[in-house]
């Protein structure tokens, strides 16, 4: 991972934080005693619980690096700062699928928060891109593999 500046709002930062205490206070706990129990058994050669354990132990120090890095490099958006006027990351937007007549609400996060089963989207998102700086009415064409899909711009909420 790159140095590059990881854009989170205070939610996603907060989330980032718990995983990371997470992984260093309670699951190293588990996995070294995982390891203590494999280890009784023997011959680690063909220990699959210790080896299993070890490929565990190995994900978690690379996962445990990664939040690291990203929260070393973090830029929390300022929720007070967003406009309701105009979109931005942090902002919730309520969209009209012009298509299907179907009104869809998306918050707009960073590629670290991204989760589109929670509704948001990353600015990088093709979606996202389109909506940066938009304005309520504006009219949002993104070019998907099934050709392109209308929205329109009914509602910008400053973040929750």
């Amino acid at each position: 991972m790159s140095t590059e500046e990881i854009v989170l709002t205070k939610e996603g930062l907060a989330k980032l934080e718990e995983e990371l205490r997470d992984l260093k206070t309670v699951k190293r706990k588990e996995l070294a005693e995982r390891l203590k129990v494999a280890i009784s058994y023997g011959d680690l050669r063909e220990n699959s619980e210790y080896h299993s354990a070890k490929e565990d132990q190995a994900f978690m120090e690379t996962r445990i690096l990664t939040l690291e890095r990203m929260l070393k490099n973090a830029r929390v958006v300022d929720s007070e700062a967003i406009s309701s006027n105009e979109v931005g990351v942090g902002s919730v937007v309520i969209l009209n699928d012009l298509e299907f007549s179907e009104k869809i609400e998306y918050r707009i996060v960073g590629p670290a928060e991204a989760n589109v089963a929670e509704d948001k989207i990353s600015y990088e998102s093709p979606l996202g891109k389109e909506l940066i700086g938009k304005k309520v009415g504006d009219i949002i064409n993104v070019n998907a593999p099934m050709g392109i899909i209308k929205y329109e711009l009914l509602e910008i909420k400053s973040g929750v």
